[in-house]
Parts: structure tokens; sequence; C-alpha cells
């Protein structure tokens, strides 16, 4: 299995984390299809969204697969007047992760990232380890630490 950024940087911080390989082929697998992929229940793996607020400043958000990002509630959470999600052509350029492999940790550059408060319900969750077909398994306050991520109401 291929090492990724992301898993290099928990190994670095000294944070225990499992992986979890299943297969991509050409077409995008949303969260609830990788949750199935690996036979997990949905809740407790998250997608990783990126957004822009109205200062067009970069934001990312970490929410339950089966969950929609409340705009407004991210909006609220981030300090920022209104957020939209970033077209899919901005994602690479931006996170230098692609569509299915973005990951909250090791992104080009350090953006403010929230984590849903419902993923401090679980031991462990699982997020994108920074490419197709492969996810960290992680306790969320140790992904919050790796990530300088905070908990909010997003859903």
């Amino acid at each position: 299995m291929t090492t990724t950024n992301a898993m290099r940087i928990l190994s670095s911080l000294g944070v225990e984390f499992a992986t979890a390989a299943y297969p991509v082929g050409d077409e995008h697998l949303d969260a609830v299809s990788v949750a199935r992929a690996l036979g997990v229940e949905p809740e407790i793996v998250f997608k990783t969204l990126v957004a822009r607020n109205e200062k067009n400043e970069p934001l990312v958000f970490c929410v339950p697969g089966p969950s929609e990002l409340n705009l407004k509630k991210a909006a609220q959470a981030s300090g920022s007047k209104r957020i939209e999600l970033v077209a899919l052509r901005e994602l690479t350029p931006l996170t230098g992760y692609v569509r299915g492999g973005c990951s909250p940790i090791g992104m080009k550059k350090k953006y403010p990232t929230w984590i849903d408060e419902i993923a401090m319900a679980y031991d462990r969750i699982y997020i994108n380890a920074g490419a197709r077909g492969i996810q960290v398994i992680v306790s969320p306050g140790e992904l919050c630490r790796a990530a300088e991520a905070v908990t909010a109401d997003l859903v």
C-alpha cells in the first residue's frame, strides 16, 4: 500500500492509526459507497469538503458520509457571512489532492479546518488518507490534533 503524505504526518506526530484499502475504478465513489466497500457503518466514514467564504478564503470541513454540509452552520462555525463549496476544478490546485482522495491532513497549504462534532461520539473514524482507495482509521481527537481542526455542529 502507498504511504501518503497524510500518513507520514500522522506518523511524525506519533498518532496511532490503521489503514483500510478499497478498490477504485474510473467512477467517483462517495463516502457511503466507500463505507459499503469497507464493510463499515457509513456514519463513521467522514468526507472532506473544501469551501470558500465571502473573502475567497479556503476552508475545510469534514462531515459524516451520509450527511450534507449545512452551509449556514459552516459559515457560523467559521465566522463567515457565507460559504460555498469550491468548484471541482479548484480542488487539486488548492489542496494537492484529487476528488475522492482529499484528506484534511497534508494539504498544499494549511487551511482552517472543522470536523463535525458527532465525530467525538466515536472511538475511531475513517477519513481519506490522501489517495483514492485508502482511508486512515484514527481517533477523532488525534485527527483534530493532526489537522489542527476544531469541532462544530456542521450538519
